[in-house]
Order: structure tokens, then sequence, then C-alpha cells
């Protein structure tokens, strides 16, 4: 995308879009007003190979980069003067009478809409800068990636590209009997649907297709032609020794019966875009290297089969020499959308992989003050702004909770999927008149009126009163948007996204199919959150894997992490395999780029070893159980350098001298150091007091 962008004097307005202007050739192109501001050319070495269709960019704090939003970057060109083909330059009008900041980004433009993706970016904390009236060099020379020695690069979120994963668990091939021993390689190529204005059909690749042996693209035209549109094409295996997201190989990827392999695809335009499916095979006479494989057979998966955000398709399989059918395959499918704040979240700061290195050990108040319906002595209702609170108030550094949707997709806080509602009048408790019915099944005005009780009371029928129940913070059900509120901004939060998964015998967690698609049940709660957290610390986790892909790719700001069960007797394990065992859990983690892993504490009692499985690939780990439910346990999962416990009764639990969270303490430090700075700079004197305070001293 070439466009011309004028700036004015250090405007940061975080959601401005820049002004365009007609572009000079690109030979001669630069950003930016001359008037009072200065010239500077930014130079930028690349250690890494870029596909074809991507290019350096810059982002930063003046309008000339955008106002830190990815539309109005600042694009490359790479630079011919060295013979290097990794350096890449721009040269940019920055203001002259204020510091910039800024950030190199690696990033796809599609040449027909002119939308910039961002594929991947720096995220240091503290961006790249340039300070104020320095004129000395008018030149920086930078390496992609790399500040201070130190390599911090993620990936980019969804703006208005779609993300398509294709699943393919335990070699899910059925063939005839004298196929059933083949190795099968699996190549997913996205293909443009579109009619080109002569108005004949045709089908073009959205990626090079110069390795494809399907008979059916050999006439199909490169990415870049008439006709073709824009995609990238990558594929992981969740194993120990590959779990990052990489270009697909010529001849496809292995997909053995114990391989867990995610093809994970970027297509401009989800609607017209069908994925050939093509499939391989090496003869066990021929080694791999000697020759290219024997093309087995193909599938075209048309766009008009997702019929929902995600599912499963049984497909058959062409014969790629015979044209007949040659066997079945069955694969799942998930699609992300952006969410409508995502082309206008900016890159002026990212916390999606970021976790202080003094955050460990972290007290989490589970729902809370703790799960009010399994001990008899609990006197404050569960998942209520009064328990989270309470928690708070007793040293709590974050509180966790669950949130799910109503009917009218306002976010609640509530844990079970079910309740139960009383038919006759409030005081009446007798076996017939209680209907159980999904939360999803009531507004959050019924909610709130009705006289609800837990699946807990309804299946004992024996009703449990908490302390000042009828005040509106000891309510259960309080909107998402009111407990941010209500907290205070130093509180972490660990935001718990339910949904209901299929257990491995086939049945579903909650008893009903969902009804509202993934995309917008998530779009819902990122929505509040993005609205109303402001500077708080906040985790987002769920045990469905790909809910926690969803949240990853459709939002740049905040850190998910991924629940699982692990190898547990108390609790059925899921159908989908990732979340089953903590080795599988981190390489999803991994591929994913989360934060890290919230494991079953009885899973880590069991294989303590378990812990070194994530902190050695650079992952957080928290912990969940009934276990954590003890002083003891407690002091051992911290010593074996847990990042956080998620446990009960944070106001027995804890061994808290100072009941504050670690980041009111942070805060508090680091106004004690800008006082400090302060009081030097206008000549007076710091001194630490008998008492032990710290106080300015005229």
């Amino acid at each position: 995308m070439e466009r011309w962008l004028t700036a004015h004097e250090c405007e940061d307005a975080a959601m401005g879009a820049p002004s365009v202007c007609p572009a000079t050739p690109p030979a001669q192109r630069i950003y930016g007003d001359i008037t009072a501001n200065r010239l500077w050319t930014f130079r930028v070495l690349v250690n890494e190979d870029l596909a074809a269709n991507e290019q350096l960019a810059i982002v930063g704090s003046c309008e000339a980069l955008g106002n830190w939003q990815h539309s109005g970057a600042a694009v490359m060109k790479q630079s011919t003067a060295d013979g290097s083909d990794n350096v890449w330059i721009a040269q940019v009008y920055i203001p002259r009478q204020c510091a910039t900041e800024y950030r190199y980004m690696v990033c796809g433009v599609d040449a027909a809409s002119e939308h910039v993706l961002v594929r991947r970016w720096e995220v240091q904390l503290q961006p790249r800068r340039i300070t104020e009236l320095d004129e000395s060099t008018g030149q920086c020379d930078d390496t992609f990636g790399y500040v201070n020695g130190k390599e911090k690069v993620d990936r980019g979120w969804l703006t208005q590209e779609t993300l398509v994963q294709f699943k393919f668990f335990h070699a899910p091939f059925t063939f005839k009997q004298r196929m059933k021993r083949r190795l099968v390689h699996v190549k997913v190529t996205p293909m443009n649907l579109t009619i080109p204005s002569n108005g004949a059909a045709e089908i073009t690749p959205l990626s090079p297709l110069e390795d494809s042996l399907s008979n059916d693209t050999h006439d199909t035209r490169e990415n870049g032609g008439e006709g073709s549109a824009f995609a990238f094409n990558e594929v992981v295996t969740l194993s120990a020794n590959e779990c990052e997201v990489h270009a697909q190989e010529q001849f496809g990827t292995a997909c053995s019966a114990s391989d867990l392999v995610i093809f994970h695809l970027t297509v401009a335009d989800l609607d017209n875009t069908a994925y050939l499916v093509d499939l391989y095979s090496y003869s066990s006479k021929v080694a791999r290297e000697d020759g290219p494989p024997l093309h087995l057979g193909y599938h075209y998966v048309l766009p008009n089969l997702f019929k929902r955000s995600e599912g499963n398709l049984e497909l058959a399989i062409t014969c790629a020499k015979g044209h007949r059918p040659l066997g079945m395959m069955r694969l799942g499918y998930l699609i992300v959308k952006p969410s409508s704040l995502s082309a206008h979240m900016d890159m002026r700061v990212s916390y999606a992989r970021y976790w202080n290195n003094k955050w460990t050990g972290l007290d989490v108040g589970h729902r809370g003050s703790g799960t009010s319906f399994k001990a008899k002595d609990a006197v404050i209702r569960e998942n209520t702004i009064t328990s989270l609170k309470y928690a708070a108030d007793h040293g709590a550094d974050m509180v966790e909770f669950d949130v799910q949707l109503s009917k009218d997709l306002v976010p609640v806080v509530y844990h079970d999927f079910m309740i139960y509602v009383s038919l006759k009048s409030k005081c009446s408790m007798q076996e017939h008149d209680f209907l159980a019915l999904p939360v999803r099944e009531l507004t959050l005005e019924q909610l709130k009126k009705l006289k609800v009780y837990h699946t807990a009371e309804g299946l004992s029928r024996e009703t449990r009163s908490f302390h000042n129940d009828d005040l509106l913070e000891h309510q259960p059900f309080p909107q998402l948007a009111d407990v941010l509120d209500a907290l205070d901004v130093h509180i972490g939060f660990n935001i718990e996204i339910k949904w209901s998964q299929r257990l491995q015998d086939g049945s579903m967690e909650e008893e009903f199919e969902h009804v509202v698609d993934r995309n917008l049940y998530i779009d819902c709660i990122l929505d509040v959150v993005l609205r109303k957290a402001g500077s708080r610390r906040v985790v987002f986790s769920c045990f469905d894997p790909d809910i926690c892909t969803m949240l990853r790719y459709k939002q740049n700001r905040y850190p998910v992490m991924f629940l699982t069960i692990g190898s547990s007797s108390k609790y059925q394990k899921y159908m989908d395999p990732r979340g089953n065992s903590m080795e599988t859990a981190v390489w999803h983690a991994v591929a994913m780029q989360l934060l890290g892993i919230v494991a079953h504490t009885e899973d880590l009692l069991r294989d303590p070893s378990q812990v070194n499985l994530a902190k050695e690939r650079g992952l957080v780990l928290f912990c969940w159980g009934d276990d954590n439910n003890s002083k003891d346990t407690i002091k051992l999962l911290k010593d074996l350098g847990l990042h956080a416990i998620i446990y009960d009764k944070m106001d027995v639990l804890t061994s808290k001298e100072v009941k504050q969270s670690v980041f009111l303490l942070q805060a508090k430090d680091s106004q004690k150091e800008m006082l400090k700075l302060q009081a030097l700079e206008t000549g007076h004197v710091w001194h630490t007091t008998d008492s032990g305070n710290e106080e300015q001293q005229a």
C-alpha cells in the first residue's frame, strides 16, 4: 500500500487515522510533512526469510507512522545499495520538537484492497525511541525484533482477514485395505473462487502452486496473477520437536496415527475461498530425498460447507490418477473472524505474552472467596461482587471468575451451565416446583428477577442462605461490566470463558448444543473487556483450546492461558486431545503463542517434573483444583516455582503479612520512584524516617 502521509507535531491520538494524499513514485516516496519536521532514515536488518508477499513496515507515535495504527504504517522498501535482500529502508519526516517512538513489523499488503495485515511485530514493553531535537545522524540502524540484545516478536492479530484452521488429528483417513498402512502427507492450499470480469468462472490458487502435483491445478496462475487473491498457508504439528507455526512444505506434512496436525490458513476473502486438500505418500522403496512422492488423491473443500465457526467435515478422497473414490477423511475446522474492534487496536503496547519476573507465587481467589456450594461453612455466595471484593481485601493478587452469556448476549459471571428455577413461591421447596434450565436460555432481566437455585440446591432440594443475600453486590449473575467497575483496578482478573465441550464418551458438558456462534460469543465478551478494563491486569483462560486460539487472534492486548485437566481420576477427559495431558497442552500453547498453562494440581502433584515442561518453553504456569485448598500444598507449589495458585478461602489460607495485591505494591513503588526523581529535580532531599517511611525533606 503506497500513500503519502502528512504529519503534525507530536499528535498521539491512538485511534486517529492518518490523512491520505496522492502518492509519489515508489523509488522517491518519503513519508510525512517537511514543515517543522526532520527527515529520518530508518534502516533495519531482517535475519529471517520473508514470504513472497511479506514486507517490513514501521508504526509509531506520529502521524507519518500511523499514530500506532497498523493501517497507517510506513511500508519500507528493500535496499539494493549493499547487494543484500535482508536490509529494508524508509525515509520519514518525524517531529523535531518531541520524541518519536516506533516499532517494526512484518506485514502483508493485499494489493487488491490495500489492507495491511500484521504478520509479526516487535512487542518489547518499551518501544524504540528517537529523542527530540536529535539530528546528529538522521538515521537509525536496527535489527528486526532485537532491542538491547533481546528478541521479542509475536505474531499479529486479525484486523480484516480471517483465520481458518483444519485439524487432522490421529490420521483421520479411511482407505481400502491395501492403502491402510501408508503414511499420508497432507497439503492444504486456499483457492480463489471469484468470477473474473469476462464472466468465466475459474479457480486460481491464493499462493504459489509450482510444487503441486495435482492435475487439477497445473493450469492455475501463481500468486499475484490476474484473479488471484491473498493468503498465507502455514501448518504446525503438535509435538516435542516441532510446535511452532511455519510455512507448509512442498509435499505437505505427515499425518500419522499419533500426530496432531493443524493447518493454519490466513485468507482475505472467506466467502470466495475454497481449499484444495492434496494427499501424498512416499513409496517404501524410495527414499524421500530421491524424488517426489506419489500423489494419492485430493478434495476441494468449498466455503458453503462451513455452517458455523467450528465443526467436523467428512470428505470423500478422489483418486488423483483415476478420479474415482479412494476413501474418506474426517477433519475438524475452526474459523476465526476479526472482532468489530480488531481493526482499531493500536500497537503502542501489548501484554499478550508479558509477565514480570517478580510475579511468582501469586495468590488467586477462586471464584472470589471460594466455591460456596461445596463447603457448608461458606457465608458468601461465589462469583458475586462481594465474594471478589472479599478476596481482594484479604490479599488476593488476582481473582478468578467464570463468564458466560445470557440469552440476550450479556456477559455475566456464573460458573455452572445449568440453574434451577422455582415455579411457585420463593419459599416453596417441593420436588415438582423446580425446572432445570441452561443459563443461556434466560435473559439478563430474567436471571435478575427470577428466584434461581444453584445445581447443588436443585439436586439436593436443600437451599442455602448466605450473608446479606438480598443486597445487590451479593446477588448472583453480576454483569462483567459491573465487576470491572466495582473492583480496585490494581486487582488482577483471571477471566475464565465458559464453553461446553464434548467429552470422550461423546456427551456434552452441557446437556444442550450451543446456539450462539463462537465468534459472536467471544466478541460480546471482548467488547466489554476492551472498553472497561483500562490498565487492569487481565488474563483470559478456557478449557476449550479453540476458544483460546480465538481469544489470542481476536485482540493484541491481553494474554490467554490454556486450562487443562491433564491426567485425572476426578474428571472425565475431553474428546479434543489437546488438554488431556500436560505435554499436548504445552505444545498447543507454544503453537498458538499463548501466555501459558493453567494446570490441574492433581496432575502436577502426581508428577511435579511436569512443571519444567511449561517453564522450559518459556510459558507462565498457574494451577487450579481442590488440592490447592491446603496451606502445605500452596507452599509446595510456590516452592516448585508456579507463577500463581488458584484456591478458595483467601482469608484463611493466605500466608501474606501485607494484605495487598502485588500490582498495588508495584504501583506504589513506581509512584515512590517518581516522587524521588521529582524531588531531585527540584533540589529537595528524599530520606527515610525512623519509622521506615520515605518522605521528601525541604
